[in-house]
């Protein structure tokens, strides 16, 4: 269940920074592609310095969310295969002790 949980936040962060790609492709979309510097053509790229404070934060968030929901996911898959493991051994203890006959 821990697995699952994280895998579903991860999933909605994900959305979330496909989301967010698609605003700050739309709203910085319209800048010129390259500038003159020196003569010659240097690409045009917005710095996170450069951009508004909403995008960068929501930009932020949903990285932090995506790290944690990973690591939400592979701890919680992890503990569940100890617990099968110990489940597993335990069983296997049992099976081997011997049985006990009653009179």
């Amino acid at each position: 269940m821990r697995a699952l949980c994280g895998a579903i936040i991860t999933a909605g962060a994900m959305i979330g920074l496909g989301l967010t790609a698609l605003g700050i492709g739309t709203r910085y979309g319209s800048d010129p592609a390259f500038k003159e510097i020196d003569g010659r053509s240097v690409p045009y790229l917005v710095h996170l310095s450069q951009m508004d404070r909403p995008l960068i934060f929501i930009l932020v968030l949903l990285t932090c969310m995506t790290l944690i929901g990973l690591g939400i996911s592979f701890l919680g898959l992890a503990y569940h295969h100890y617990r099968r493991h110990q489940e597993h051994l335990w069983r296997k203890e049992r099976a081997a002790a011997p049985q006990r006959t009653t009179i």
